[in-house]
């Protein structure tokens, strides 16, 4: 049915902002009290943007003579911001199950990597995927991700390292872009290893000289959208020096820089990516004091990964240390065939119980945080009236059941939506009680 509006949203018990007052990114004292509504509806116009939000009675008021193509009844329920995962790998082909047993019998990330495993197995079996395979299986993620309430995801390349599979995996990404409601920041991440037969400086070389300039061609040309360059900043991968000559390389072509560093080494990662002007940098396990200073002073937003940490058993990030210092945290899952988890709200719980981050600090760093990381907290990452309509509602009278029940996302999200319109809906809507 046409209607003047796209959808309205009304009568929910809490309506967590998160913003109000147009801010980029929250640090610490902003994200102790988050903008919160009770008794509160919002509004999505045809263009999917946010219309109007505030106390149910007041917007009922003003749209009395409006119509909607769509109305949800909201009472006894909660709406939030859809979530925003700020760090994932997920085109690729194979499947690294087997790496689990080994890690988990002791094996390090590096002694299986240099074992053939780890990356380069992932390499292997996405050269050989066709694009429609490697399609198929991204798409089937994607889904994943935005029932878990995801609705604005990076995407990164990296399991080519070389030029024709890069750009086979960043086509993938670039179809998924145009084809499916669920927002994607697109990352070339082409350093993401050392190829085979090669050393970093020849890499190195190879992305400058020819990854790089074709890639600017493509965008160019309109035939694929990158919005961030990627490298993956380590010792035994992509030493400093490299990875400032591909950072540089990338930003000077007109992508924003959003690399991994400090993880498993202290790297001086933060202190190059404050002093190259970086979006944001992930990782950081082992970044120096130094490090944490200058990102708080270039406001680089960390892209903190409890999933990895988790999973490798290394020692968590310093949440607390950084959020004390005034550095911009945001939070990422880290998908990967090493860190299989589609799940914010898994991502929120754990950075809670490892990272010590309170629950209103996790949601920040998975919303407004998060779009701040990836360049959209303009369009993203609160319920604000100008921002995109994409929000989730939980079946749940408190927005802190969505961190607290650990896996619990399957039952409480209702709905998750994407530029006003239902992406998801729960097919327990109606049956399930609140809870």
């Amino acid at each position: 049915m046409a209607g003047e509006y796209r959808l309205l949203l009304e009568n929910a018990q809490q309506l967590v902002l998160v913003c109000s007052r147009g801010e980029k990114y929250l640090l610490q004292a902003g994200m102790a009290s988050l903008a919160v509504l009770r008794d509160a509806s919002v509004v999505v116009g045809l263009d999917g943007y946010i219309k109007a939000v505030g106390q149910a009675d007041v917007i009922r008021n003003q749209f009395s003579r409006a119509t909607f193509e769509r109305k949800i009844d909201c009472t006894g329920k909660c709406i939030l911001p859809g979530l925003v995962d700020a760090h994932t790998h997920p085109v690729w082909a194979g499947d690294r199950v087997h790496e689990f047993a080994m890690k988990l019998a002791g094996a390090s990330y590096m002694e299986i990597h240099q074992a053939g495993g780890g990356i380069h197995f992932t390499v292997e079996h996405t050269r050989q995927a066709t694009e429609e395979e490697l399609f198929t299986t991204f798409k089937h993620r994607l889904e994943r991700m935005y029932r878990a309430g995801s609705t604005l995801v990076e995407c990164k390349s990296g399991y080519g390292l070389n030029l024709e599979t890069e750009l086979k995996m960043l086509r993938v990404i670039e179809r998924a872009r145009q084809t499916m409601d669920i927002g994607i920041s697109s990352t070339y991440c082409g350093a993401h290893s050392v190829p085979k037969g090669r050393t970093a400086t020849e890499a190195t070389d190879d992305i400058i000289n020819n990854h790089l300039p074709k890639l600017k061609e493509l965008k160019l040309s309109g035939e694929i959208h990158v919005n961030n360059i990627d490298v993956f900043c380590e010792k035994g991968v992509f030493d400093l020096d490299s990875t400032r000559r591909i950072l540089q390389a990338g930003k000077d072509i007109g992508l924003q820089i959003n690399f991994h560093g400090d993880e498993l080494h202290p790297m001086k990662s933060a202190e190059l990516g404050a002093e190259l002007g970086a979006q944001a940098i992930s990782h950081l396990e082992e970044v120096s004091d130094e490090g944490i200073a200058a990102m708080a002073r270039a406001k680089c937003a960390a892209v903190l990964l409890p999933t990895t940490a988790y999973m490798l058993r290394l020692k968590q990030p310093q949440a607390r240390k950084m959020l004390n210092e005034g550095v911009i945290v945001a939070l990422g899952s880290d998908f990967n065939p090493n860190a299989y988890c589609f799940s914010m709200p898994m991502v929120m719980h754990l950075a809670c119980v490892n990272m010590k981050m309170s629950m209103n600090e996790a949601l920040a760093a998975a919303t407004i945080n998060a779009a701040y990381a990836l360049g959209k907290s303009d369009t993203h990452g609160s319920i604000e009236i100008g921002k995109q309509g994409d929000l989730v509602i939980i079946n749940s009278s408190r927005w802190e059941h969505l961190i607290y029940q650990f896996g619990g996302h399957q039952v409480l999200i209702d709905y998750v939506i994407i530029k006003g319109k239902v992406a998801y809906k729960n097919e327990r809507c109606g049956i399930m009680s609140s809870y």
